[in-house]
Order: C-alpha cells, then sequence, then structure tokens
C-alpha cells in the first residue's frame, strides 16, 4: 500500500546562520566567457549564447555556516510503498534524501553521514547527497537550501502524491514536482512541471543531479558512444565516451579510478531511450530515466586525487565518496532553453533499482554493457509506461491541494499581491497564500499596499531585496513623494536601478540615500561603483567608513579587506584584522586575507605563522586556489623571488600540505 506521512530525521547539520544582508551587486561569472565551443554544433552554440544571467539578485548569499555540524531534526516528508521508500527534505529544496530499496535494505544514494555546507552553490551554501532540483542558470541553484512548499493530493486511482512548489525569483518562474508511489511500483515517479506565468520568454535550466555512492568498482551507465567533455580547462571538447585519450588507457565510466575531476555530457542519439545509471561490482544500483523531453545526461566526478578527496572528506566525511549522474532539459550544463510566455513544460522521471548480470556490465565491450543495461531497464519500466504517466500527471496538475503539510517562502504571495489585477500567480495547483508572507517580505508588502516602506535604523541592514520593472516603479514613485523618500527607499531605488544598469542612476539614489542618513550599506554599495569605475583607492576609502561604520558585520569586513588589498594597502587590511574581535578575528576566509595582506606587506613571520598553523577556509570554493598558491608565493618569497614564480625545486623541498589540495583539475 502506498503512503505519504510527514517525518523528521536527526542528522549532524551545519546552520546555515546569518543570511548576508549586503546586496550582491558584483556580476555572476559567465562559464561560458572565453570556453572554446568549436567543436559544438550550431544548436548548442545557439543556446549558450542565450539566456545569462548576470546578477545573484534578488537573491542575497548564504554564507553565514561554520563546520560546525551539531545534530539538528529536519522536517522530512516520507513516500512509502512494499518495495521502495523515499524522503525528502523540506527545508533544502526537496532534495530526495534517500531512497531505500526494501527487499534488500538497500540506499541507492548517496546519503553522507552530515550534512555540511560548502560554497558550492549560486548562493554559496551546498551540500552533498541525493537528488538536488536544479532551476534557474548554471550552477546549483539558489533554493537549494530554502524550503519548499509541499501539499498532499491524490490521483483517481488512490495513490498519495507529494508536491513540493515554489516561485523562483531570478526567472520568474512556477515550478512543482509530484512525487509519487504507486502501489507496487518498483520505481519512484517525478512529474517536473516549470511554469512561466508572465506574457515574457523566459530562460531555462533544469537538471536533477542524483548523488550515488563511489567504488573502484562503480561504472557509470549511458546510452552514448560520445560525450562533450568539460574539465575546467576552458574547452569543450567532443569526445569518443567512455575512452578518449589516446596514451590513456583509463575508462572514464569507472569515476573511482580517475584521478581528475570532470564533466562528461552524453551524446545520445535521436530516437535512444534517455537513460543514466550507477552501477557497482554486482551489476547493480539507481537509474534515472524520463520522457524525452528531458534530452541531457550528465556524468560527473571529483577524481581520487588529493583535491578530489579532500572536497568528498568535507563533504561527507572519509570513506563516503560518491559521483554524480545527472539529467537536464538541455544536452549541457552551459545552454538554457526558451520557454514562451505563459506556457508549461513538463516531464516525468523515474529512478529505481537496476538489477544486471555484473559480467555484462563490467566484462563486456561498452556497446554490450549499454545494451545489457537498456534491456533491464525496459523489463523493469517499459518506455511508453511513462509516456502514460505524463499524461495522466499532466491532466492533475492544477488540482488544487488537499492539505499542507509543509510551508516554502513567502515570495511568491508577495508577488502576487505586487502583480495586483494581473492574477498571473492566481494558481489552484501551486497556491502562494498571505498567510506565508514573514519578515523578509513584510516591508515590501507595505511598498505595494501603502506606497511606502518602513524606515529603520540606519545602523540596521536591509533583511531582503526585490528587484525588476514592478518593484522599480513602486520604488521611483515612492521617492517622488518627499514624505515616503527616506535613506531607505533611496537605497533600495539604487539597488534596482544598478540591477537594471542604470549605474548613474543608482550612484544619484544611493547618494540621496546618504544624504538623509550615512549608512555602511550606501557606502559600501557606492564602493563597488567606484571599483566598477577603475578606481580602487576612493572604494578602499569607501569600504573603511562602511566597516568604521559596521565593523562586527564579518561579510562587509570581508569586502573591505579585499578592497584595501586590490588598493595596495596591506598594511591598512593588517590593521582592521587586528582590531576584529572574536570569532571573526579567527573565521578561516580573514585569516586567509590576512595571509594575503602579510606577503603583500612583506611580513613573512606572520604569513608563515598563519600558513603553518593549519588554515581552514570554510567558504572555498570549487575551482578556487587561494591556498596552494600563497602557499607557493609564501615559499617563494622566502627563498629570495620577487612574487608567484615558483620553481621545481621549491615544490620538491616543501611540499605542499595535503589539506591545502582543493584543486580537481586535469593535468
Amino acid at each position: 500500500m502506498s503512503v505519504l506521512r510527514l517525518a523528521s530525521a536527526v542528522l549532524p547539520v551545519a546552520a546555515l546562520g546569518p543570511e548576508n544582508p549586503l546586496p550582491p551587486l558584483r556580476k555572476l561569472a559567465d562559464p561560458r566567457g572565453g570556453l572554446d565551443v568549436s567543436e559544438a554544433d550550431a544548436e548548442m552554440v545557439a543556446n549558450l549564447g542565450y539566456g545569462h544571467v548576470e546578477s545573484l539578485l534578488p537573491y542575497t548569499f548564504q554564507d553565514g555556516y561554520t563546520r560546525e555540524t551539531p545534530d539538528r531534526e529536519l522536517v522530512t516528508a516520507v513516500l512509502e510503498n512494499d518495495l521502495l521508500r523515499a524522503e525528502f527534505l523540506l527545508g533544502y529544496g526537496g532534495r530526495l534524501m534517500s531512497l531505500r530499496h526494501k527487499k534488500t535494505g538497500r540506499e541507492l544514494l548517496h546519503f553522507p553521514p552530515k550534512l555540511q555546507l560548502a560554497n558550492l552553490a549560486l548562493r554559496n551554501a551546498w551540500f552533498a547527497g541525493g537528488v538536488e532540483w536544479n532551476l534557474g542558470t548554471f550552477g546549483h541553484t539558489a533554493l537549494t537550501c530554502s524550503p519548499m512548499h509541499a501539499v498532499r493530493l491524490t490521483r483517481d486511482d488512490g495513490t498519495p502524491v507529494l508536491r513540493m512548489y515554489e516561485y523562483e525569483r531570478q526567472r520568474r518562474l512556477v515550478y512543482q514536482l509530484d512525487c509519487y508511489l504507486p502501489d507496487n511500483s518498483p520505481v519512484l515517479l517525478v512529474h517536473v512541471r516549470v511554469h512561466n506565468p508572465f506574457p515574457e520568454d523566459a530562460p531555462v535550466y533544469w537538471w536533477s543531479s542524483a548523488a550515488v555512492p563511489q567504488t573502484p568498482d562503480s561504472r557509470a551507465l549511458m546510452p552514448a558512444t560520445s560525450a562533450y567533455h568539460f574539465s575546467y580547462t576552458g574547452k569543450m571538447r567532443r569526445i569518443p565516451f567512455p575512452q578518449w585519450r589516446a596514451a590513456d588507457t583509463a575508462d572514464c565510466s569507472y569515476p573511482g579510478r580517475i584521478d581528475y575531476g570532470a564533466d562528461y555530457f552524453a551524446e545520445i542519439p535521436d530516437g535512444e531511450r534517455r537513460w543514466i545509471a550507477a552501477v557497482d561490482a554486482s551489476g547493480s544500483g539507481l537509474f534515472q530515466t524520463s520522457t524525452d523531453r528531458m534530452r541531457g545526461r550528465k556524468l560527473f566526478h571529483w577524481g581520487t586525487g588529493s583535491g578530489g578527496r579532500n572536497w568528498q572528506d568535507w563533504l561527507s566525511g572519509p570513506r563516503h565518496e560518491y559521483f554524480e549522474i545527472q539529467a537536464g532539459l538541455a544536452r549541457t550544463q552551459l545552454e538554457h532553453l526558451r520557454l514562451p510566455g505563459r506556457q508549461s513544460w513538463s516531464w516525468v522521471e523515474a529512478y529505481g533499482l537496476l538489477q544486471t548480470d555484473p559480467d555484462k556490465i563490467h566484462g563486456a565491450k561498452w556497446p554490450d554493457a549499454t545494451k545489457a543495461a537498456a534491456a533491464a531497464l525496459a523489463d523493469l519500466l517499459p518506455a511508453h509506461r511513462l509516456d502514460e504517466e505524463l499524461a495522466t500527471m499532466t491532466a492533475l496538475a492544477e488540482k488544487p491541494p488537499e492539505a499542507v503539510l509543509h510551508a516554502g517562502t513567502g515570495w511568491g504571495a508577495l508577488e502576487r499581491r505586487a502583480l495586483g489585477r494581473n492574477r498571473a500567480l492566481n494558481l489552484p495547483g501551486t497556491p502562494f497564500p498571505d498567510a506565508t508572507i514573514g519578515r523578509d517580505q513584510q516591508s515590501w508588502l507595505s511598498l505595494v499596499r501603502k506606497g511606502q516602506m518602513p524606515t529603520p535604523a540606519p545602523a540596521l541592514p536591509p533583511s531582503s531585496y526585490a528587484v525588476g520593472p514592478v518593484w522599480r516603479a513602486l520604488l521611483e514613485k515612492a521617492t517622488s513623494d518627499p514624505a515616503h523618500a527616506t535613506w531607505f527607499t533611496w537605497l533600495h531605488l539604487g539597488v534596482n536601478r544598478y540591477h537594471a544598469g542604470d549605474l548613474a542612476g543608482a550612484r544619484e539614489a544611493w547618494e540621496k540615500s546618504m544624504a538623509q542618513a550615512e549608512t555602511a550599506w550606501a557606502h559600501r554599495n557606492l564602493a563597488i561603483l567606484d571599483e566598477s569605475e577603475g578606481r580602487p583607492g576612493e572604494a578602499a576609502d569607501r569600504y573603511l567608513r562602511a566597516w568604521q561604520l559596521s565593523p562586527r558585520l564579518r561579510p562587509l569586513t570581508i569586502e573591505t579587506l579585499r578592497a584595501l588589498i586590490a588598493a595596495e594597502r596591506p598594511a591598512e587590511a593588517l590593521d582592521i584584522v587586528d582590531r576584529l574581535k572574536e570569532p571573526d578575528r579567527f573565521a578561516g576566509r580573514i585569516l586567509m586575507l590576512e595571509c594575503r595582506a602579510a606577503l603583500d606587506a612583506g611580513d613573512l613571520v606572520r604569513a608563515r605563522r598563519i600558513l603553518e598553523t593549519g588554515l581552514v577556509v570554510e567558504d572555498v570554493r570549487e575551482g578556487e586556489d587561494p591556498l596552494s598558491d600563497m602557499w607557493w608565493e609564501f615559499h617563494s618569497r622566502q627563498a629570495g623571488g620577487l612574487g608567484p614564480v615558483v620553481s621545481q625545486r621549491l615544490r620538491e623541498e616543501h611540499p605542499l600540505p595535503c589539506s591545502y589540495d582543493y584543486s580537481v583539475r586535469q593535468l
């Protein structure tokens, strides 16, 4: 019998900590910038050139976490039948954290012993494990550590359905996942619907990313003999898969045997069923398949080198290696697709245990192995079954909920109120009730209802941001009335103008905000404008004044130190560090910047003390190698060098500590 119930899970969890209140004004890195796509076809080139988003706004960074993981109780939803048990983390993007095969007792997903956050998502905070639902733009979704709305429905055949949904603010899309386990079904079914409620076309990016256990004998299978390969080298290659380098006999379908990190985007021929699987030495493991709208499949692995091992140990603890099998709408993760206005896309995904003959999987040539897996999948779940499920669930997509299980954010409700007569977000299947509007939305609701925003004390930073034509128009109207034109409304109008590309208008708004009240927030925003205009000295001065007004806000301290270092004023940066109080004084990112400033100031004793103590940076980012760079630069300077150029002899005499190696690049 199929059941749906609320439950809880007690896990060691790194708390998110305080959200960063500073608006993320700097542009998001474009992963396509400088990328060699000479081997891409015309369709891919067109998709690569469409839809890049330059700003994280209206979201803010989630960077207040540490490496401490006390036990916490997390709210979950459980779907269960006689064969499978699926558990979802409702407070963390609806992550499918566990899929257990009951007869064998086997966990099909990588379920780490702790939930450790790291700087891998668009908003920084991310954790490993389970199946993550990624909507937005290149990278792990902005909603991966945010709560989801969750409700209960029932199909005509009596099967309970868990519907999770949210409003994605960056692309202005509504998405929902209808998850269900019919009686005696050997697979978990997930109907995904992405709805564009507005008349304008919207760029769409979707990838469902499943983490699975990794051993040296784990093999990733997908029905393709070629793939697009991306490995941090700035080139997208189309390669034979799984063996592609003439000088290398390594089989890339065995992630536990490759020492570098890489992405492989499968080129599945038209007409082939779309699936991907991860099997162990016994020939069994997780599979994912879908209806045809979900075109892409990808294998990601960290690599078994010291950098990859460090990432895995950090995220999951020792001896808990994993890799990912992923599925998306486009063929690669650097592409966006165009969703027309007022239209929806939907598809059905299936997850379950694939069991095959290990001799056919591991002892055979690649085409024979994939054919054996495809045959086993066809026996377990014929392709026409998913097409039938898609028709059934599409008809159910707008059915109103029967019961509320969990509340998501209040942003959908706020946007519905802001649109007023538009009614674009009055959606019966995914309601956004006023009751979900909370602290972060209250000042914006006042702007909608009364034409003004409550003005906090100047020492208090804004708690949230809203951007776009609707919000900018409301703010322009509010600031045109002297009674409503407070420092707070001018500050937010500046953020909206900046987001729209009106830099001169942003400066004007922030200067008017400063004329009413000197705040760290306006100083900081003006400093970013100074940086963008090539005036690092003026930017550093602005940052210093901002820090003086708010010396206990760690994100502002970090930005101030960076600005002083960029302005070639390391002594002033070190002076700020010396004035900090705990816990900021010994935060990993601040210690790293202290080391950088010490190197620039020629204070090798201070730099040595930091480097040899064992520097741990909680939010080091994938692709960022500052610890190794500073280690080599320190030894180069100590040997009489003038900078970061390091001889081979120095590398041999002063080997990089393993704990400083987070590089997963292919050499």
